[in-house]
This record gives structure tokens, sequence and C-alpha cells, in this order.
């Protein structure tokens, strides 16, 4: 998985949990000489470049980045709304924009396109639900971009519910599949931990995980009547 190089180093911590959360790969850095030296081996997979601060330095940083033989797309800029007259004639610089600070969703409906456009991929694997992210390789946890503190088996169990959209699964099920076939205690942990889900989802999100009367649990809109 090749990582987007982000700028300026160190990055924004609100462009980092964005980033974090929703599984893309990055490595931060200060200016072209670092952008080189950091390259890993099969390149980059993109650069986010945030102006904000430092808006020189960017546009430098950009201007090297698409001079050399193979020109680094897709290329993100991020700029605040002040910054807008100063992409006249700059157009050749990045692929596309997005006002900082940014809303997730539109960033990251962005990024997606510039990558397709690209033929990049550069995203770590993930589970995506109404709002609900699981990003599979860092155990991190959001919905609507806000983080959620889950111990282990509260995540697991979230996981392996949001993967499954839609079916209904018994308490022992979720016992065997979730904690293990050696686990010895009771159905009651999984109603414990189910609880403690739904609280930490919140009171908007708390119906994801929806109560089969006599059955067990789903996550979603289930298959099945109540």
């Amino acid at each position: 998985m090749q990582p987007f190089l982000v700028f300026p180093n160190p990055a924004p911590p609100e462009l980092i949990q964005m980033l974090d959360l929703t599984g893309w790969s990055w490595r931060a850095v200060s200016d072209d000489i670092a952008a080189r030296r950091e390259e890993p081996d099969d390149g980059w997979g993109g650069a986010i470049v945030v102006a904000d601060k430092n808006p020189e330095g960017a546009f430098a940083l950009c201007r090297a980045l698409r001079k050399t033989d193979r020109p680094l797309e897709p290329l993100m800029l991020m700029v605040s709304g002040a910054q807008l007259a100063e992409l006249d004639l700059r157009d050749d610089l990045y692929d596309d924009f997005c006002l900082w600070p940014f809303q997730p969703r539109e960033f990251e409906a962005r990024l997606k396109h510039a990558l397709w456009r690209s033929g990049r991929s550069a995203r770590a694997e993930v589970v995506e639900h109404s709002g609900l992210v699981l990003n599979l390789e860092t155990y991190q946890a959001a919905i609507n971009g806000r983080p959620l503190d889950l111990t282990y088996m509260e995540y697991e169990l979230l996981k392996f519910l949001a993967s499954h959209p839609g079916k209904v699964f018994s308490r022992e099920i979720l016992l065997s599949r979730v904690w293990g076939y050696d686990y010895f205690g009771g159905a009651r942990t999984v109603d414990v931990h189910i609880r403690r889900l739904r609280a930490k989802l919140g009171e908007e999100h708390a119906n994801l995980i929806q109560t089969m009367r006599s059955v067990g649990y789903s996550f979603g809109q289930s298959r099945w009547a109540i």
C-alpha cells in the first residue's frame, strides 16, 4: 500500500485523525528535499498539501512534485477560504482542492475521486456502515468522524456484527465466533457488551445494533421481521 505524502510536518492533528480512522497510509514531510528522501521504493500514492499556515512552502512543494520526471498524482491541495484567490493561474499545481478546515465526508469523497481518476489506491482495509468506520489495521473506530473509545472485545464484537449487516446471530454464536470456543462465560457477557456498545455509539446510533426478541442481535437493517 503506497502512502500519501502529507505536508506540513508535523501534520495537522485533525488531518491525522481523519486519515488514520479511515484507513489511509501517510507520511509527513517538511519540503521537497524531505519528500525525495522519504519517498518509498514504490513511490508515493499521492499527496495532500495543506497550505493554510505556510502557503509559500505549500506551493513550492507542489511545483517541485509536478516538475519530476513522473509528476506526482493525485495531488490534493487544502486551502482556507481567504486563499481561494491564490489558486488563480495555479491549477496546474494540483488535481483537486478542498477548503480548510475541512468536512471529513467531503474530503474523503474528493480523495476517493482523485484516486479513481489516477487509477491509484492507498487505503487500508476498513468496514463502513451508516457513518461507522472501523479500521481493521489500527483497531480504531469512529462514528460520523467521532472516535469511539472501545475495549478490545467491544471492538471485536462490533467488527463482527458490522461485517455481517442484516444477519441475526444468537448469543451462543456470538460467544463462539467473537470470544472463542474456549470461553467459559455465559450469554450475559454478550448482553453486557452490547449495552456498552450502544452507549458508546450514542443515542442517535444505538439502534444500529438491534435486538431480535428470543433470537439474538443483528447489525443494521435486519432481514428478519420482529
